[in-house]
């Protein structure tokens, strides 16, 4: 069996372009086609079909893509069991972040790692906490650094390193910017701008209020947090927002009756065999979780 045939092929389907595939695995457009001709000529079947510019798998392919994808996790698991045989950390290393936690508590993680490691080539795909945790548990990255799911997922285990702390807030110029102590049901009165249902963070604060049966007039939903920040300013709603993005923008309700809070941290898989590369990632994220003050304090 190519292996390296099956990866290009599991590529090509998962992104929908031959031309992104070769991207991803640094190969020509011409090599990708030449690897997925050279696999359908082995298995005797056609696996992708090319309509106009849209690349879609037969019924051959999408038997074969589940197939693949653990035959490859298969393979990957043994040549990391045996790599690490020898100690070296070295090699790529394939993990996620979301764009929040890549921007506010990672930095001095990737510094301080890609000093210590200069033989690890990085691979960091920037998705939504729920997406990061989707892939790893598929076997396609070794882990996640993002928000924590508020329940456990089946196959992955989650290590919590930073609690963030969840803030009310709105623009200078809302009604609410003058009250000193709201009241919850004061807030819902008000619409909302949040991030979509499907988000960790708005299942933290909907498991908060469906134990008071309610619920927010949501406005407008964004899962850039950054984005929701900027809607709250300009008094398009109230947020929930971390307290590393306040500033003297937005004011700070006080609820007392509702402190919430989100926990960052890592997500792996609980059968795959960890790289080298993974495992010095983990204890440098665990080491910088620790550090008093700077970046990636724990708050």
């Amino acid at each position: 069996m190519d292996f390296q045939g099956l990866r290009v092929f599991v590529a090509v389907a998962e992104l929908g372009s031959f031309s992104q595939a070769g991207e991803r695995l640094f190969l020509t457009q011409p090599a990708v086609s030449k690897r997925v001709a050279a696999l359908e000529g082995e298995l005797g079947a056609r696996l992708l079909d090319r309509i106009g510019r849209q690349v879609r798998l037969t019924e051959a392919g999408a038997a074969l893509l589940p197939r693949a994808r653990h035959l490859l996790a298969e393979l990957e698991d043994m040549q990391r069991s045996l790599h690490n045989l020898a100690g070296r950390v070295a090699g790529p290393l394939a993990m996620a972040t979301s764009h929040h936690v890549g921007l506010h508590r990672l930095p001095p993680v990737l510094k301080a790692f890609s000093r210590a490691f200069p033989e690890v080539r990085l691979d960091i795909r920037f998705l939504s906490s729920e997406g990061a945790c989707r892939e790893v548990e598929r076997g396609a990255l070794e882990l996640g650094v993002v928000t924590l799911p508020p329940a456990s997922l089946p196959g992955l285990q989650g290590e919590p390193l930073w609690e963030d702390r969840l803030q009310f807030v709105v623009g200078r110029d809302h009604p609410l910017a003058q009250v000193a102590e709201p009241t919850l049901e004061q807030l819902l009165a008000f619409p909302a701008v949040l991030p979509s249902a499907a988000t960790y963070t708005r299942k933290i604060l909907q498991q908060a209020l469906d134990a008071r049966g309610l619920r927010p007039a949501v406005g407008m939903t964004s899962n850039y947090l950054e984005t929701l920040k900027m809607l709250a300013v300009t008094g398009l709603g109230w947020a929930l927002l971390p307290e590393t993005l306040l500033d003297g923008d937005l004011v700070v309700l006080t609820l007392p009756e509702l402190q919430l809070s989100r926990h960052l941290g890592l997500v792996t898989h609980e059968r795959r065999t960890l790289s080298n590369a993974a495992r010095a990632m983990l204890e440098t994220c665990r080491r910088h979780a620790q550090v008093p003050g700077g970046d990636g304090r724990t708050r």
